[in-house]
């Protein structure tokens, strides 16, 4: 039975914490120093984890593979089993020809690329982070903006940065929700406060998107439309969090976000449409010769910009940007017929997470496995059995499952042969290869880091801050979704470590068990997991150390803001929290 040590290193909490540190610094470095792709990157790592764990923290061998395999088979299923799903509905669109009418639909709000991102990328991506989460609005908006002319790098880095907001109540609020289940805190109340921090940065995203689009000409020229989306939807995400309903918080404020949009650009429309979208022209075909990265508005090479590499899934459909719908496109139902893979999409998970009887008949039919071998062979540092060793197996009520129905019904509205669906299937399994291998090592590391005992020594050390663990209680939130992808997953860390320290320190616990769920947000663009999915999605396939070199900035500054936000909270603006 083994049980971890906080400080099992020279007896010193400090001196462990910085070795426990040495699988993420290692991680961090190969993919944004020295530019490994991210498969080899997430190997080195867990060899690096797997050494700490053994020869730190006196973990058996047997009991550290056993860890790292669990959390490989977690990565593969239902992480990757998802974005394999939502990969291949996309490419049912391609085939079918779809694709090109969802383009100019897209048209009929504005032909302008920049507000076209905000369209897809925060609002459309967030209704799908409402409803799966786990990936698949990376995944599919990404190629969506490829499809419009996007440059693959553009692409990625836009989608990544504008899923941050909605992942806190992502997937029906499941990270909010786990971090109750732990805490015994009503996840109520932990929502209500996450939803007075995370609308503030809801408030700059979509002004940040049109930055990385257009530069400081398209923040000029489209701040109105883009403040407008943004101030909606933080509003819509803490009437809906505070005073709704904390599952339905995303799905609200993205339907509200675009609403707004829509209705904003019947009186207003920005200026420079053309420009910028003659800008992302040349990008995107400086990118297929091969010598491009992101530009600037003016169409010259963004610093440290390197070439991105192969096409992607949208490659192979990627037409001219621009262009609005026309009345023939309206009148013969062409634009329904294009959103309608979104719409089956929406109309499946909203039964599926939304229909209390539906609901539990999926849960219910979810496997729960206890891992041979490691199941009842692991404490926690407080001395109980880890739960973690139980393997649950959602063959039935995965996002990945819901989304391979959706796409069955989809083939067979537009018409694809059940030998051609399934060809592209095959073929969607074979560009995921390396992104499932870099996935399944992210996982195990985060495994053998969270049984060995180097997460809570992580976290322990840095909770011996006393009240100014305020400001560093988000560092935890990102640090544990950088390392997992998934906010849930850094809840199922450190959730019950942020209520205990708050009691520790003399801090409201769910103030900081909500800043871990908040500082979360802002960690999901740099996990490995969500760069492969992005780097796969647009053809970037052992380029994520691009995209984390273009993403890792926006990171950092979104985490200050919120760690000088929640520290804020803890005493000068206690009266923004219920």
């Amino acid at each position: 039975m083994y049980q971890p040590s906080l400080s099992p290193i020279a007896d010193s909490l400090a001196v462990s914490a910085l070795v426990a540190a040495l699988p993420l610094l290692t991680l961090f470095l190969l993919l944004g120093g020295l530019r490994w792709k991210a498969h080899w990157a997430g190997l080195a790592s867990l060899a690096v984890a797997i050494a700490v764990a053994v020869i730190g923290y006196d973990m058996p061998a047997g009991l550290t593979l056993l860890s790292a395999s669990e959390g490989a088979a977690f990565g593969l299923f239902p992480i990757m089993w998802i974005v394999l799903t939502a990969i291949w509905l996309y490419q049912l669109t391609v085939v079918s020809g779809r694709f090109e009418d969802l383009r100019r639909a897209f048209g009929l709000i504005s032909d302008d690329p920049r507000i076209q991102a905000v369209i897809i990328a925060f609002c459309f991506g967030g209704l799908l982070e409402a409803l799966a989460g786990f990936g698949a609005p990376v995944a599919i908006t990404g190629v969506m903006l490829m499809a419009l002319g996007f440059a693959p790098v553009r692409a990625a880095i836009t989608v990544l940065v504008a899923n941050t907001a909605p992942v806190a109540f992502g997937a029906i609020a499941i990270p909010i929700i786990t971090a109750g289940n732990l805490t015994k805190i009503p996840y109520t109340d932990i929502g209500a406060y996450v939803g007075r921090q995370t609308p503030l940065i809801a408030l700059f995203v979509p002004l940040l998107l049109v930055a990385l689009v257009d530069g400081r000409r398209g923040i000029r020229q489209t701040w109105p439309a883009a403040l407008v989306c943004g101030v909606v939807f933080a509003v819509a995400q803490f009437v809906s969090s505070n005073y709704i309903s904390v599952e339905l918080t995303d799905i609200i404020a993205s339907l509200a976000g675009l609403a707004a949009m829509v209705l904003f650009l019947r009186v207003w429309q920005p200026q420079g449409a053309d420009q910028a979208r003659a800008a992302l022209e040349a990008d995107s075909a400086l990118d297929r010769t091969g010598d491009s990265g992101p530009r600037t508005h003016g169409g010259r090479p963004a610093r440290g910009a390197e070439p991105s590499g192969s096409a992607g899934p949208a490659a192979q459909s990627r037409p001219a940007a621009g262009g609005i719908a026309t009345a023939e496109d309206r009148g013969n139902g062409r634009v329904v017929m294009a959103f309608l893979p979104y719409l089956i999409v929406i109309a499946v998970f909203s039964v599926a997470k939304l229909w209390t009887p539906v609901k539990e008949f999926l849960t219910a039919s979810d496997l729960k496995i206890s891992w041979p071998g490691l199941d009842g062979q692991v404490l926690t540092a407080a001395g109980k059995a880890s739960t973690t060793t139980v393997y649950t197996f959602p063959w039935l009520s995965s996002p990945g499952t819901l989304l391979l129905l959706s796409g069955l019904v989809v083939a067979a509205v537009y018409r694809v042969s059940p030998a051609s669906a399934a060809r592209e299937f095959a073929a969607t399994v074979a560009k995921l290869r390396w992104a499932m291998l870099t996935v399944a090592s992210v996982l195990a590391l985060a495994y053998v880091m969270n049984l060995s005992g180097q997460t809570i020594t992580i976290g322990s050390w840095i909770a011996g801050a006393g009240a100014a663990f305020a400001f560093l209680s988000p560092i935890l939130g990102w640090l544990g979704t950088a390392v997992t992808g998934s906010d849930t997953s850094a809840n199922a860390l450190f959730a019950t470590l942020q209520q205990a320290a708050g009691s520790k320190a003399g801090l409201d616990p769910t103030l900081l068990v909500a800043a871990n769920t908040s500082g979360g947000v802002v960690g999901k663009m740099i996990s490995p997991q969500n760069l492969t999915i992005a780097a796969t999605a647009v053809g970037l396939v052992g380029r994520e150390s691009v995209l984390f070199r273009g993403a890792i900035k926006w990171s950092l500054l979104l985490l200050l803001g919120m760690c000088v936000l929640v520290y804020l909270q803890s005493g000068l603006l206690a009266w923004m929290l219920p």
